[in-house]
């Protein structure tokens, strides 16, 4: 796990440690010294910690004028015991609303497990956003089915095109205006 990087091609148009907006404005981070765990296996020190035991992101995007955010998760997503989404909503979501952001791409691929409890929090997040969204991209079908078996995609979409898409070719703008087209299209 320790050599699973958040992804950085994005990193010369935008760090969430340098925007002044961002939840996580002013953190630093050191490339060498590994200290957080999951489970006891380090992961990569540019994670973002946000209070869980077993879930770290990092918002490689955001853009206050479209209104998106795109962050990334690695770990075990466990509302079950640890309460993730309480993490996520109070101390990320909550602070990016705040700021305008009303559409999220969540990239799931690094997501190994999801342990669901209740749907409170998803969907205070989604009434929070008005007439934006939550899509996940690229989580495993497992963890997919344990967010749906739990109505959990009735806040969150996920599977299909939504799988399918190769979102490290796109610029940030470019993977929103694909999503979002995705999005409209859904909703009409």
């Amino acid at each position: 796990m320790q050599e699973i990087e958040p992804f950085y091609n994005w990193r010369g148009i935008y760090i969430a440690a340098e925007d002044p907006e961002s939840p996580f404005y002013g953190r630093e981070y050191s490339e060498f010294e590994y200290s957080a765990t999951i489970y006891n296996h380090y992961i990569h020190p540019q994670w973002d910690d946000i209070g869980s035991e077993t879930l770290y992101l990092k918002v490689l995007y955001a853009d206050y004028e479209l209104s998106f955010a795109v962050i990334e998760f690695i770990g075990e997503w466990n509302d079950a015991i640890g309460n993730d989404i309480m993490y996520l909503k109070r101390d990320i979501v909550d602070e990016m609303i705040a700021s305008g952001i009303r559409n999220y791409i969540l990239i799931g691929e690094n997501v190994l497990n999801m342990h669901g409890e209740s749907e409170d929090y998803y969907e205070e997040w989604f009434d929070d956003i008005e007439d934006g969204w939550i899509v996940g991209l690229n989580f495993r079908e497992h963890v997919i089915r344990e967010f749906n078996d739990y109505g959990l995609d009735n806040y969150i979409v996920f599977g299909g095109r939504f799988d399918e898409i190769n979102w490290r070719r796109y610029q940030p703008a470019d993977l929103y205006e694909l999503i979002d087209s995705f999005m409209r299209r859904r909703l009409n």
